[in-house]
């Protein structure tokens, strides 16, 4: 059977563009939004706010989401290993935030020896000076004692 022909399953994903939708996933859409930026604390908030029913936002909320294919990212990890003392991790989160990396994951290992092992994975896209000069000034962050390892992580694209 060719592949254009087989059924859709529930597992397949189709894209859509948003006018054709019914509202209320455009409304589900709304309200994930409103959770992932902070402007609603809760979900009884968010489904209020945009006139949702909660029953509908647990029905669809994992069945829809915003499609970002036409907007690049680029994304870099970092681990780092660092002095087992207070302060060094804010830091280094201040560091990537100086330089406009928007951090997505923070991983820290439990301390061995005075030492923690860091794994912090960056979106780049928006970081005003190069990985380069990034990796230098990380590198004089008061605690950090050296950066394990540095990886660009496949972009994501249409």
């Amino acid at each position: 059977m060719d592949t254009l022909q087989k059924p859709l399953s529930s597992e397949d994903w189709i894209l859509v563009r948003a006018d054709a939708l019914p509202e209320v996933y455009r409304k589900v859409l709304a309200a994930q939004t409103a959770l992932s930026t902070g402007a609603c604390s809760s979900v009884s908030e968010a489904v209020r706010v945009h006139g949702l029913s909660r029953s509908a936002f647990y029905k669809y909320k994992d069945a829809v989401a915003v499609y970002f294919g036409k907007t690049a990212s680029s994304f870099v990890t970092i681990e780092l290993i660092l002095q087992d003392c207070p302060g060094v991790l804010s830091g280094v989160l201040a560091a990537f935030a100086k330089v406009g990396a928007n951090i997505i994951t923070v991983n820290q290992n439990s301390p061995v020896n005075g030492s923690a092992l860091i794994s912090i994975c960056a979106q780049t896209n928006n970081m005003s000076v190069s990985l380069d000069v990034f990796a230098d000034k990380l590198g004089r962050v008061p605690g950090v004692q050296r950066i394990a390892a540095m990886r660009r992580d496949a972009s994501v694209s249409d």
